[in-house]
């Protein structure tokens, strides 16, 4: 994905444990949600590599920005269960773009999916039996790697023994069980801190 492809950022604030979400767009639709805690109407920290996820800046007046800063407030409020925003997968290739086009198409709200499960949903992979746990690895690695998450419900993909992993660290499987949490995979918790 190159700069020229037009590219344009905005910031959405939201109410998960990492903060707000920066969000890539393009003609084509939602190309990344690449940072998680990027501060509204700044930049996030896309590191030294973030040279194709450089852009204009977009306002709210922008009709993309618009649309998926109200259709993420509607989800974040309980009153969305399903986006109806264009994926612009372009950043994804191969395996990784059919994996999370099966999630994206047949994983919906308050439903999961295992790594395994979804691997062989997928066909994207070798049919060898011997080889179902490192398809179910592959998968996890591809929802750490997807270019695009919430609205492609990489959270709501679990292992087949617990919740699994979120963006990793503490804070990243916060925010998996905040969103396994509002579509009602989780029950409720008290929280005193």
């Amino acid at each position: 994905m190159r700069n020229d492809q037009g590219v344009g950022w905005f910031s959405v604030e939201t109410p998960l444990p990492t903060g707000g979400m920066r969000i890539g767009v393009t003609d084509q639709g939602v190309v990344s949600t690449v940072a998680f805690g990027a501060e509204v109407g700044g930049d996030a920290d896309l590191g030294a590599d973030s040279g194709p996820y450089t852009g204009p800046d977009l306002t709210t007046e922008d009709r993309r920005a618009a649309a998926v800063t109200a259709q993420l407030a509607e989800y974040f409020a309980g009153r969305r269960r399903e986006f109806d925003l264009p994926i612009d997968w372009r950043a994804t290739t191969g395996a990784q773009q059919t994996v999370l086009r099966t999630l994206h198409r047949t994983v919906g709200y308050g439903t999961t999916i295992t790594y395994g499960e979804l691997a062989d949903r997928s066909g994207a992979f070798d049919e060898d039996p011997d080889e179902r746990g490192l398809r179910a690895k592959t998968v996890g690695s591809i929802m750490g790697s997807a270019p695009v998450s919430v609205l492609v419900p990489c959270h709501r993909v679990v292992a087949a023994g617990g919740i699994g992993g979120y963006g990793g660290g503490e804070t990243g499987l916060a925010t998996k069980r905040w969103l396994l949490t509002l579509e009602g995979v989780l029950a409720p918790t008290l929280d005193w801190s």
